[in-house]
């Protein structure tokens, strides 16, 4: 793989990892949409480029004897510049992406520990859906460089087309873990350098539903189409001997089509998606099944993904192809339906398109929501008109390409009429074939997507000038530093401090080992007071000080501060505009003076959701980057939006070459509770605060019984830390 020294590193993130180079499992499930192919083609594409010196599509890697082994390989070439790499996060079993959450920090954790041995240097960091722009979020705010995010979907938009389906917010949450999703959301909105869409209606329909839909700078650009895969339903390509593979598969899925249908010369109704119930393939049925004339003219095939067995599957994958088969039990469509199991991406869903273009069918996507629809594209690119819902994606499609019909598609009638008009009016049908090949081949193409793309990269760079953790300087600290293997880093009030003997304890702990460990503090106090409180209990040979909630690092005592990390953080922080904006409201009451740093404004606010609402969304609507941190229901500090106690551990963890997993991390309070997560082994002492209750159960976070030092102490025991 080549340097970025002449171009640009992009680092793309879609995590759920049922990705691959070939043979794409596109609907196998809920995960496999449109969302593999679009990544795919765009690290492609970007790899082709000269301005590009390389591409890393990051995934999650998966061993399970349920799915493909290459969904196991650690890193899969896909050209000389482009590669997809999986990084193991929650074990190695598959599991769907709502189930991700509670591992996304592990995922942080371990992509920054490759990024660390590989010795890179990323540009942009680009994540697609909610869960790869949280983790895209989190490391270009550790690296300070620019974090553009697709969402693809929204959480918002689907939780209100489910509850007009019927569906109350406690069943959406617990099968989508809704809320977590949405509150991520919002705070990538206030993160986001540029949100990437391939719509207008994207924008004001879904991200419009959001209190920080303003803001993110928005692009406008559409996805490109592989126009050597999708060509004409009658270009000549299938007679070409180099070619066998579309033979082949135009054949398997002829064959596939016969076993089903009696009559197989009809034109033909071709649904393809996901067997999600947002895709509705419920009322297409119903429009088939309830229209006799529909039925005499032409036959229906619905492709719903991969499937071997529909009882070993997803419980929402099983329900909708449960209704599918009773609803074609129901309206006797045994003979007039095709309802394949399988089909290959690369060469039959192509084939899918032409058979369909050929018979004079149509192509029909009754979704309820609809980000973009790539499937109508490809399909317009083969000939076959299409039958659209009249949301998202779907309306700017037709209205460029000119090339079907839109409709209300939660009504079944609808679809019946749109389908029928198509198909009995030969002229209105060529028309519509015409300008799908037309015109998709006019405005979707991935170089024009590349050029939009990467005009507005180059901006982020320029107005985000590099700012890497800075090389080590030799000095005595250094000098231990760079040889130290393993850190132990301690909140110090009710977490180090509390407790007289036990505190002794473990100093005498420390010194003992103080040729391999490190130790250090983080809290929220400025350096001075932190220093003065600690000499009051004998606590020295200090070699870290993260301070200020995070927002300062020192070696040693105050003398000795880490400059990079202050050019980090200082990115896009406006102190004084927070400070007055916050003197607007009544129930946000300043702590004392010297508790405000350079990166630090304190205040004193009660446990009240609604002032944290107010807080947030005057905030957001000046567009101001900050950190916001609450603990003891008292405490409130707005940080920088890249500090934070648990984004300083990372790094120094970077910048001195020490793994996460030799952090030993200790804290009481919900101030401590980002830096307890990830890859660092987290220790909460006996006398915690309830709100880090939640963590309790999570991959190495340790409750201990004993309180303060002593709960320390006992968490040095359980993870065997010097030994270990």
């Amino acid at each position: 793989m080549p340097n970025n020294e002449n171009g640009i590193y992009i680092l793309l993130f879609s995590i759920h990892g049922l990705i691959r180079s070939s043979n794409i499992e596109m609907g196998r499930d809920a995960d496999t949409g449109g969302q593999i192919k679009y990544v795919l083609e765009l690290a492609h594409a970007l790899g082709k480029r000269k301005d590009v010196a390389r591409v890393d599509l990051f995934t999650r890697w998966i061993r399970d004897p349920r799915v493909s082994s290459d969904y196991g390989e650690d890193i899969e070439p896909l050209d000389d510049k482009t590669r997809i790499v999986r990084i193991r996060c929650g074990g190695g079993k598959y599991i769907r992406k709502e189930l991700l959450w509670p591992h996304l920090d592990e995922y942080v954790d371990k992509t920054l520990k490759f990024i660390k041995k590989e010795n890179l240097e990323p540009d942009i960091f680009h994540g697609h859906y909610a869960d790869g722009g949280y983790v895209a979020m989190m490391l270009a705010s550790m690296f300070g460089r620019p974090f553009v995010f697709t969402g693809h979907s929204m959480g918002k938009n689907k939780r209100k087309k489910l509850i007009e389906r019927g569906m109350t917010d406690e069943e959406i949450n617990k099968r989508f873990h809704m809320h977590r999703r949405m509150k991520v959301e919002e705070k990538i909105l206030t993160r986001a350098d540029l949100v990437n869409t391939s719509t207008q209606q994207e924008i004001t329909h879904q991200f419009g539903l959001y209190e920080n839909c303003d803001c993110p700078s928005y692009l406008v650009n559409p996805p490109g189409l592989e126009l050597d895969r999708f060509f004409p339903y009658y270009d000549d390509k299938l007679g070409d001997t180099k070619d066998e593979s579309y033979r082949q598969a135009r054949l398997a899925i002829i064959n596939e089509l016969n076993r089903f249908l009696l009559t197989p010369d009809k034109p033909l109704i071709l649904a393809l998606s996901r067997p999600e119930q947002r895709k509705n393939i419920s009322a297409l049925i119903q429009a088939f099944g309830e229209n006799k004339e529909l039925q005499t003219m032409a036959n229906m095939a619905v492709f719903l993904g991969i499937r071997r067995d529909i009882s070993d599957m997803e419980e929402n994958e099983r329900e909708v192809l449960t209704d599918t088969l009773l609803l074609m039990d129901k309206y006797d469509l045994y003979g007039k339906m095709a309802i394949p199991k399988k089909h290959d991406f690369t060469f039959e869903v192509p084939e899918l398109f032409r058979i369909t273009a050929e018979s004079r069918g149509v192509f029909v996507n009754p979704a309820l929501v609809e980000p973009f629809g790539l499937t109508l594209l490809e399909a317009g690119a083969c000939g076959a008109p299409i039958v659209a819902t009249n949301d998202g994606g779907p309306i700017d499609i037709i209205a460029k390409c000119h090339n079907g019909i839109l409709v209300d598609s939660s009504n079944p009638s609808n679809l019946a009429e749109a389908i029928t008009s198509i198909i009995v009016d030969t002229a209105r049908w060529t028309e519509f074939s015409n300008n799908g090949i037309n015109n998709v081949r006019k405005y979707y193409t991935w170089e024009a997507h590349i050029d939009r793309y990467l005009e507005r990269i180059q901006m982020l760079l320029h107005e985000s000038p590099r700012s890497q953790p800075i090389p080590p300087k030799i000095t005595p600290v250094a000098k231990r530093l760079i040889h130290l293997k393993k850190i132990i880093i301690t909140d110090i009030d009710n977490t180090l401090i509390g407790e007289g003997e036990s505190l002794s304890k473990l100093l005498d702990w420390v010194r003992k080992h103080r040729d391999s460990v490190g130790f250090g503090v983080a809290t929220g106090r400025p350096i001075d007071t932190t220093l003065n409180h600690l000499a009051e209990h004998g606590v020295d040979q200090l070699d870290i000080i993260i301070s200020s909630v995070g927002s300062e690092i020192y070696y040693e005592n105050e003398n000795t501060p880490d400059s990079g990390w202050a050019t980090h953080i200082g990115h896009k922080w406006d102190k004084r505009k927070i400070k007055t904006l916050m003197e607007g409201l009544d129930f946000v009451h300043p702590q004392k003076d010297d508790f405000e740093r350079d990166f630090k404004l304190s205040y004193f606010v009660d446990p009240k959701e609604e002032y944290f609402n107010t807080i947030r969304e005057v905030l957001d609507k000046n567009r101001c980057h900050y950190t916001l941190i609450y603990s003891h229901k008292t405490f409130l500090d707005f940080l920088p939006y890249r500090a934070s106690k648990g984004k300083a551990i990372r790094y120094i963890s970077y910048k001195w070459e020490i793994p996460l997993e030799n952090f030993l991390v200790c804290g009481d309070s919900g101030n401590d509770e980002e830096m307890l997560r990830g890859d660092p082994r987290g220790v909460v002492v006996g006398n915690y605060s309830s709100e880090l209750e939640r963590l309790r159960g999570k991959r190495k976070i340790y409750f201990a019984k004993k309180k303060y030092a002593a709960g320390i102490l006992e968490g040095i025991d359980h993870y065997g830390f010097v030994e270990s």
